[in-house]
């Protein structure tokens, strides 16, 4: 599994410890910036790693800002994006079982490093359950269509 990582200046340190909790875990990753706590854009660093995972060259990314919020909406913008914004790993399973998520935004002054690196953990170990659901990926898929024209 690759993992594509990235967060602004508010996410920085956060971003740190899971960078950190992906490498003992053994899980490839890349950070996709920001390398540091000074001032910058969440936008610029959610389409770098929604591009990445919309092109397929790594299987998932997490995302992390301040609140989760910001960072999330950019990303989704992409077509193919579905970031999911978790604060409770229930919502980290659920978002990958049904929904089919392919990003985790977090919000580093929402949640701490341990419930934070718990919802990384739910979201990397739980898989698409497809079958209902599929038909409910593919209409998000069709909204795409229609409006990215």
């Amino acid at each position: 599994m690759r993992i594509a990582v990235g967060s602004d200046h508010a996410g920085f340190s956060l971003k740190k410890e899971v960078l950190k909790h992906l490498e003992e875990r053994d899980i490839q990753f890349e950070d996709f910036g920001a390398f540091s706590e000074e001032s910058c854009d969440y936008p610029d660093f959610a389409l770098k790693v929604a591009e990445e995972v919309a092109g397929k060259r790594f299987e998932l990314g997490i995302l992390v800002c301040g609140t989760g919020i910001g960072i999330s909406i950019a990303a989704n913008k992409v077509p193919g994006i579905r970031a999911a914004l978790c604060g409770d790993t229930f919502s980290a399973h659920a978002c990958r079982e049904h929904n089919d998520a392919n990003i985790l935004a977090l919000g580093a002054r929402v949640v701490g490093t341990g419930v934070a690196l718990d919802i990384v953990d739910s979201f990397l170990n739980t898989r698409f359950e497809g079958n209902r659901h599929q038909k409910r990926i593919d209409k998000i898929s069709e909204i795409e269509k229609k409006y990215n024209k």
